[in-house]
C-alpha cells in the first residue's frame, strides 16, 4: 500500500529531517512510526501526502508516485494531522461536509457519509454545536471523522492521541481498531507514546535521528532482545562487569549511569543467583528490578539510549520547530 526507498528530506541544504529511510506498509496494518519529537516523523507523513517534496528518494501510495501522481494520491488518502484544523466557527456537521466539498463529494452522498461519521465518533448529539465548544477529545474525533469522509483506502494519523486525557486516548484507540477490523481499512501512524505503539501498531518502525533503526511487530522487537532486563545497583564504587557477566544465562552486561543493565535468560532464577555471586566477591546489591523487554529496552538496545532520556524540553523542540519553519521559507 506504501512503498519509500532512500526517502529522504532536507531543508535549507544543511538540516537533514529524513535520512534516506526505506520501508513498505502492507494492505490492511496498523503501521506504526514510533520515535521522539524531531525524529522526522511528521515529515515522512508529510512526504507521504504530498505536502512536501523528498530532496532524494521515492515513495509511492497505492502505487501512486507521491510526486508525480500527487492528484492521484490524495484521492484515495485520509489525513488526521497532529494540529486541530476544524473551523472553530462552524459545527461539527458543516466541518464535515466542508471536507466533502473539497474533495468534490455530491451533497446527498455527503450528508449521509457525514452522519454516518459522527454516530461513528460519538459526535451526533453534539453535530449541531459549534466546534470552538467542543472539548479537545471531541476535536480530535471531529479531525478523525474529517479524515475518512472520503472513504479512504490509506489513513495517516500523526500523534493521534497528541495532549488527550487517559479516556479520551483509550477511545481513540478503540476507533482505530474499529478502522482496522470492520473496514480492512490500512493505517500509518506517528507516535512517541511506546504503550499506544504496542497496543495497536501490527509493524513498528523505530525512527531516530531520520534514520529508521529497525522495523518489525512489536513481540518481534521485544524478542529480539534474547532475554528479561534486571537493573544492579551496588553499594561500592567499582566495576562488577567480569562479576556479572561469569553468571550462567548472563548474555549481555552493561553499565549506565552507575547502574548495571543485564540481559539474562530466565530473568527470575538468574538475578539471585547474580546477588550470590556479587555477595560472594564482597559487594553488597542496593537495588534490584526485573523487567520483561519493552519496546523501551527495545529502543534503548538498538540505539543506545532510553526513550524517554531522548524527550526534548518544550523550549528545544519549538527552537526546533522554529529552525524547520525559518529553513521551509527560504
Amino acid at each position: 500500500m506504501i512503498k519509500a526507498e532512500n526517502l529522504t528530506k532536507v531543508f535549507n541544504r544543511n538540516l537533514v529531517a529524513v535520512d534516506h529511510i526505506t520501508f513498505s506498509v502492507r494492505e490492511g496494518e496498523v503501521f506504526g512510526f514510533l520515535g521522539p519529537n524531531g525524529a522526522g516523523k511528521t515529515t515522512t507523513i508529510n512526504m507521504l501526502i504530498t505536502v512536501l517534496k523528498p530532496t532524494e528518494g521515492a515513495a509511492s501510495v497505492l502505487g501512486f508516485d507521491v510526486v508525480k501522481q500527487a492528484n492521484e494520491v490524495r484521492k484515495v488518502i485520509g489525513v488526521v494531522p497532529q494540529e486541530y484544523t476544524a473551523d472553530e466557527d462552524l459545527t461539527g456537521y458543516e466541518n464535515i461536509m466542508l471536507c466533502a466539498d473539497l474533495y468534490g463529494i455530491p451533497r446527498d452522498v455527503a450528508k449521509q457519509r457525514a452522519l454516518e461519521l459522527l454516530e461513528l465518533v460519538e459526535l451526533s448529539d453534539f453535530k449541531d454545536k459549534r466546534v470552538e465548544t467542543y472539548s479537545g477529545g471531541m476535536r480530535r474525533r471531529l479531525e478523525l471523522a474529517c479524515g475518512l469522509i472520503n472513504r479512504p483506502k490509506v489513513l495517516f494519523l500523526d500523534e493521534p492521541t497528541l495532549g488527550l486525557d487517559v479516556q479520551t486516548r483509550a477511545a481513540t484507540w478503540e476507533y482505530i481498531r474499529r478502522l482496522k477490523n470492520e473496514y480492512g481499512m490500512t493505517l500509518f501512524m506517528t507516535t512517541h507514546y511506546l504503550e499506544e505503539a504496542d497496543v495497536l501498531c501490527d509493524r513498528i518502525a523505530i525512527i531516530d535521528h531520520g534514520k529508521i533503526v529497525v522495523t518489525g511487530s512489536p513481540s518481534e522487537l521485544k524478542d529480539s532482545l534474547g532475554g528479561d532486563i534486571i537493573t544492579i545497583t551496588v553499594k561500592e564504587n567499582a566495576d562488577v562487569t567480569s562479576v556479572i557477566q561469569s553468571v550462567e544465562n548472563v548474555k549481555e552486561v552493561r553499565k549506565e549511569n552507575g547502574a548495571y543493565r543485564v540481559k539474562a535468560a530466565n530473568g527470575e532464577v538468574t538475578a539471585p543467583i547474580i546477588i550470590e555471586a556479587l555477595r560472594k566477591k564482597g559487594y553488597t546489591v542496593t537495588r534490584l528490578s526485573l523487567t520483561e523487554p519493552t519496546l523501551n529496552e527495545v529502543y534503548l538496545e538498538y540505539t543506545g539510549r532510553a526513550f524517554r532520556n531522548t524527550e526534548e524540553s518544550r523550549m528545544e523542540f519549538m527552537a526546533q520547530r522554529f529552525q524547520l519553519w525559518r529553513a521551509r521559507r527560504r
